[in-house]
């Protein structure tokens, strides 16, 4: 990974919601699949509406101790 990953997060206004594929390119999971079982698993901060899952960028950043 080129960039450290708090680079990578956006600020919420700019994104409030992250999908996998963001999740997949900032902690470098490797696969979509891998992003989704860390958001079923409760590692990460999940929204779900209907059936896809989103992380909000805000909690995301808190968990990593970050300012939201």
């Amino acid at each position: 990974m080129s960039a450290p990953i708090l680079e990578l997060i956006p600020e919420p206004q700019e994104r409030p919601v992250l999908v996998a594929e963001d999740l997949v390119r900032i902690f470098d999971y490797g696969s979509r699949s891998a992003a989704y079982r860390a958001m079923r698993s409760g590692d990460l901060p999940v929204v779900r509406i209907g059936n896809r899952l989103y992380v909000p960028t805000a909690a995301l950043r808190q968990l990593l101790g970050m300012p939201a």
